[in-house]
């Protein structure tokens, strides 16, 4: 208990899924937590479920006033801001050859603009606490190719690719910057999926919450010499080609 006491830290897109998950750990071991994101009524009761350690900020992260306005609450509701999760995202799949322009705007536009916003706005506040910390939640796929997710791919790889510029630059003002790459998560943007189509071999999909031990270590003093680094949270899903053939034996069929 206690890893992240008196931390103050906003989490984008932490109304649910994932994010709530963060944020409720986050809360638990001693942070002051700014939840933002567009579903305001879940906003609104996951701050009122973890009390008076959280608040609720409507936030659209392809916005830059959006951002002005999240960090402007975190510091007059907590003080000095400490750190930030970017974990807002979307998703949209479609054939390549059929794939709409709008769908791919609109998700580079939340997936990386929102990051590379995030960044650029958290980094001086975060300047002003001394130094602190940036987790990125990019993806598996962000590390290899999948069918259909071309916007998501693109997003993906991009956030694990601006992380280690900014880290390179976050530096000199004592700020790591850091990816996080889930695999199949149990979450509602995932709630569709059939898992037995995922290769996984710890055989299931992750809880939200055994990334989030991903991300509380990452905004820990446990870290602080961990930067430009990417943290992959998968089951094993990209360790390997998956073979059927597991006798020995046929190690090479």
């Amino acid at each position: 208990m206690g890893r992240v006491n008196n931390k103050v830290i906003i989490v984008t897109g932490a109304a649910r899924g994932m994010g709530a998950a963060h944020a409720r750990l986050l809360v638990a071991e001693g942070a002051k937590v700014v939840i933002t994101d567009i579903l305001h009524t879940e906003g609104e009761a996951l701050a009122a479920e973890l009390g008076s350690s959280a608040v609720y900020v409507h936030q659209d992260v392809t916005r830059p006033e959006d951002w002005a306005k999240a960090i402007a609450s975190a510091e007059l509701s907590f003080g000095l801001l400490h750190g930030l999760v970017n974990n807002a995202g979307i998703a949209n799949i479609a054939p390549l050859e059929q794939f709409p322009l709008d769908r791919w705007n609109e998700t580079l536009a939340v997936n990386l603009t929102g990051v590379f916003l995030g960044m650029q706005a958290a980094l001086p506040a975060i300047r002003r606490a001394g130094g602190g910390s940036i987790v990125n939640i990019s993806s598996v796929e962000g590390l290899r190719g999948s069918a259909g997710l071309h916007a998501y791919v693109a997003s993906k790889f991009g956030v694990r690719g601006i992380t280690k510029s900014a880290a390179l630059e976050a530096v000199a003002s004592c700020v790591c910057v850091n990816s996080i790459h889930p695999g199949l998560i149990a979450s509602p943007m995932t709630e569709s999926f059939d898992s037995s189509l995922f290769p996984i071999p710890l055989g299931r999909p992750a809880e939200p919450q055994e990334v989030s031990q991903a991300v509380l270590f990452l905004l820990s003093d446990e870290s602080s010499y961990v930067t430009g680094s990417e943290i992959v949270v998968d089951g094993g899903l990209t360790i390997g080609v998956p073979r059927k053939c597991l006798a020995p034996e046929n190690i090479f069929c």
